[in-house]
């Protein structure tokens, strides 16, 4: 398999340095210090409380939950545990803030020295290192309404418990930052610690990134990418800012430090806001929170919640017969995976993956839905399978019985019968239809004698036209070439 192509390799003299800050939004039942419900609502600030909201005298309780996550988050991602770290204050004014700071972590996270391993475009692996993990409190959103000129805040989202995972800037081009975000959004589902809906801003970041020529030593100027909510628009931003800072520099001008957004619709970055410097978040302890004490026993309890992992699960199912890409595609979608798992548990033909990837993943794409709405289980794509398998019907009538399934359900087995796709295998029925064709078709046959062998397929569509579609093509097959010789 060829490399893709990569904007730099139209400039070979330069090289890329990116960083990427990712939040996991935590799928906690109550939010990180108060027991507000960590759920999305329709209605603003229905889920608020005086200690989210930043009322005074209010005094924030730390979640236990948040912080066994974030242990099986630093496991997973193979960090070292900080058995002793604290919260601290990140001071800063915006609207959705109430208590104009956040309360995060500074100087000791809860983890840190990790890594995470990705595929490079060449088959070959990467090391991905992740600097820190820590934990921390989201804002709330604001909405601004253009025609009346108004904005309004919904403190909802205020105090869900996040993740922020800090990569080093060990990521060189946009196939790397795609493969690396596509591998942490797979862990954290494996974990079940996030939902990962990208739209919704559950699995969110931010990416740095710089140029330099291969030659310098010193890294070029910074420039962060944010609020890029899907693989492909953060690959493609990856792409055009690193281009758009190489003829930036071979035009003699200079990159600035700023922070731009993606311009889905026009395909390029424009700037948010410029960052001449870095900002004084004047951290200091959180004097409401107490230090986090983190003991053996309590790590060893986590590993033990420890699920397989993507990586774990790619090996396990080449290993079982599934080729690398096969493996690939089901890995990265949790639900997928299982659902192709739980079928070939009941029927392990190698038929399932196919119909897997082919039929029951081009449906859910074409009609938008997902695999939790799809009507046909696991139970019925195993019956279905046995049922072609068998002999009972045809492929014809399986991708018709497949399809009325998929709409409304039922039973593949009942659906046979009420449909009236029960395959004809009868060799002795099929022997007369298959002369009654011969008969008809003293043209053809002679055509096909001389030796224009393409024409026995005209023989084959009047057989299945005959049985509606019902014959058993291979035994149709057998006695054409029977009573064609």
């Amino acid at each position: 398999m060829s490399r893709p192509t990569t904007v730099l390799e139209h400039y070979p003299t330069y090289e890329a340095t990116i960083g990427i800050e990712i939040h996991v939004q935590l799928t906690t039942k109550s939010k990180i210090f108060c027991s507000c419900a960590n759920e999305i609502s329709k209605t603003p600030n229905a889920n608020i409380c005086n200690i989210c909201t930043g009322q005074p005298g209010s005094l924030p309780v730390l979640n236990k939950q948040v912080l066994d996550y974030a242990i099986l988050v630093g496991l997973a991602t193979n960090c070292s545990i900080t058995k002793t770290s604290n919260f601290a204050r990140k001071h800063y004014f915006y609207p959705d803030l109430p208590k104009n700071y956040q309360i995060t972590q500074s100087d000791l996270p809860i983890c840190t020295d990790g890594f995470v391993i990705i595929k490079l475009e060449d088959g070959s692996s990467k090391k991905i290192r992740i600097n820190r993990i820590h934990m921390e409190e989201d804002a709330g959103k604001n909405t601004h309404v253009a025609d009346s000129n108004e904005s309004f805040v919904d403190f909802n989202r205020t105090g869900t418990p996040l993740l922020e995972i800090v990569t080093y800037p060990d990521i060189a081009n946009a196939y790397e930052a795609r493969a690396y975000l596509r591998q942490l959004h797979a862990i954290v589902r494996y974990l079940n610690v996030c939902t990962g809906n990208m739209e919704e801003g559950a699995f969110r970041g931010d990416t740095n990134i710089s140029v330099k020529k291969r030659t310098a030593t010193a890294l070029g100027t910074k420039v962060e990418l944010k609020n890029i909510n899907s693989f492909k628009y953060i690959s493609d931003a990856v792409e055009y800012e690193i281009e758009r800072q190489i003829e930036l520099v071979e035009g003699g001008g200079k990159v600035k430090q700023e922070t731009r957004l993606w311009d889905t619709k026009n395909k390029k970055t424009m700037v948010m806001r410029s960052k001449e410097e870095a900002a004084d978040y004047r951290y200091f302890y959180e004097p409401d929170l107490p230090l986090i004490e983190i003991t053996d026993e309590w790590i060893e309890r986590i590993k033990q919640q420890m699920p397989e992992l993507p990586t774990q699960k790619f090996e396990r199912l080449v290993q079982k017969g599934l080729t690398p890409y096969e493996a690939d595609i089901l890995v990265d979608d949790i639900s997928l995976a299982n659902y192709y798992e739980q079928t070939h548990q009941i029927q392990p033909s190698k038929q399932v993956i196919n119909w897997v990837l082919r039929d029951v993943m081009g449906y859910l794409k074409e009609h938008k839905i997902s695999l939790h709405e799809f009507k046909i289980t696991p139970h019925m794509l195993a019956e279905l399978i046995t049922l072609l398998e068998n002999s009972t019907i045809n492929n014809r009538a399986a991708q018709e019985i497949f399809l009325a399934a998929a709409e409304k359900g039922g039973s593949p087995a009942a659906l046979v019968k009420e449909l009236g796709l029960e395959q004809v295998g009868s060799s002795d029925e099929l022997e007369a239809i298959i002369k009654e064709i011969v008969v008809a078709s003293p043209e053809q046959v002679a055509e096909y004698k001389s030796g224009k062998e393409k024409i026995f397929g005209f023989f084959v569509g009047q057989a299945m036209q005959k049985t509606k579609g019902k014959g058993n093509p291979k035994i149709i097959q057998d006695l054409l070439k029977k009573h064609l010789s």
